[in-house]
This record gives structure tokens, sequence and C-alpha cells, in this order.
């Protein structure tokens, strides 16, 4: 099974970029999408379609033009959810779950912290929710591949210069100590199993030419089970496919 995970920034912008053509060539069994900003029936469903991805869960946010994740397959679910059951979290369109199998993959967009104060404080609160909400679904499902945007650098080689970001939200010693609890609690980092280099990003800010100087992030994972570690073939990072400012994500199981 090949996932790839996207935050697309808008899969209308994307898919006038030339987001579709690059899916037909790169051929998913999975495809996770975050920031879709749109509303299901503004989404071209006749074309990925027309892809083979026929089976289409999109979770959109209540607020127009606003977060929404998707997870579109060749492959039609066992099963699928919705949501965590968190009205605060569901109403943002933040995740969804689909099982494949004995492969669960849950798509996920972590809220961003970046205008600080309120939005900070809901980004730690759904931090721990999320982690709940695993551990529970762990219990039945033990083989997870939980893809998405985290919007956080868990440690210093994932983000550039690392000491000018030691304030900002994403690189917060909080959310990285969070981090820490997450992977230790039994979650392995696929990237970090076939790649150790550093200067490895997904996200790059749209200002100071920071994609051309890779002055990136790494904030987009594929997180898996430490019961799937042995099962992994696969992980990469796609920075030169730009339909964002973030490249995709891939991990093959």
């Amino acid at each position: 099974m090949k996932v790839v995970s996207f935050n697309l920034n808008g899969i209308r912008s994307a898919a006038s970029k030339g987001l579709f053509e690059w899916l037909g060539r790169e051929n998913p069994d999975v495809f996770c999408v975050q920031e879709t900003k749109a509303q299901p029936e503004q989404i071209d469903s006749l074309t990925l379609s027309s892809l083979d991805y026929g089976h289409q869960i999109i979770h959109s946010a209540v607020k127009k033009g606003y977060s929404g994740v998707a997870i579109f397959s060749r492959r039609k679910p066992d099963k699928y959810v919705i949501g965590m059951g968190i009205e605060e979290y569901d109403s943002e369109g933040r995740v969804i779950r689909a099982d494949f199998g004995d492969i669960t993959v849950v798509c996920v967009y972590i809220p961003s912290g970046t205008t600080g104060g309120i939005r900070q404080a809901v980004k730690m609160r759904f931090l721990e929710d999320f982690t709940a909400y695993l551990l529970e679904l762990r219990k039945a499902r033990p083989n997870i591949i939980i893809c998405g945007d985290y919007n956080i650098c868990h440690k210093a080689i994932d983000i550039n210069h690392p000491e000018r970001h030691l304030d900002a939200s994403g690189f917060l010693p909080e959310e990285r100590e969070w981090f820490d609890r997450f992977i230790a609690l039994g979650f392995v980092d696929s990237f970090r199993v076939f790649n150790t280099k550093p200067d490895q990003y997904s996200w790059w800010s749209f200002r100071a030419d920071s994609r051309k100087r890779n002055l990136g992030w790494r904030i987009d994972y594929h997180i898996v089970t430490e019961q799937l570690k042995h099962r992994l073939k696969a992980a990469a990072i796609y920075p030169d496919i730009v339909f964002s400012d973030h490249s995709p994500v891939m991990v093959e199981v």
C-alpha cells in the first residue's frame, strides 16, 4: 500500500496548477489531503473518479474556505469514520479515519497556533485529545498510519536555523515535548527510518524566497504505530512538487 499525504492549501488552487495530472502519474493507493478549503460540491469528484479514485471521503469545515481534510482511495474502505466525536474540532474538518484490511489510515490536520493566544491553546488541547483518540483506536486497530500536517517540527534537524525559531509556534518547547511523549507511546516517524539527513523539509514560507533557499520546516508526517514498523518499505518527501506551500510526503507498507 502506497499512501501519499499533501497539504494543498486549497484543492481548487492546486488543481489549477496540475495536481490531478501529477496524481495520475504518482498513482498512490490512498491519497490523503489537508486544507482542502472547499465544500464537497466544490471538489472535482469526476476527475478524481476518472483517475480511479472513486472512493472519496470528504470532511469540510463548517466555515467555508477553511481547513478540511479528505481521503481519496482506489479501494473501497472497509469502514470509515469522520471526525473524533468532539464538535470543537469536527466543525473545523480535522480528522478522518479509513480502514483498509488490517491497516487503518488516519488523515489529520492539526491546528496551527501561529496567531497565538486562543488558537495556540486550542492546538495544545487538540494534541492531548488526538493522542487519547489514537490510543483508544489502537486497542482495536493496532496497525495505524497517521498522515497529515502536524504543524510541529519535532526536532532541531526538522527546521532551518532552529536557534531563530525557539519562540515560534510549531517549534515551541511544549509542542516538541508533546511529540516526544507521543513517539514514546509506541509510534514511529516513518521518514526518519529511511532518511536521517538534515535539510529535509515539507513546508516553506512564501516569503523571502524561502523555498528556493530551502529555508523550510518539516511539519508533514506519516507516523505509524510500532506494530507497523517492520512492514515499512519506503518513505519520502517530494520537495520538487510545487502545487502548494507544502510538498507531498509518501509512505509505503
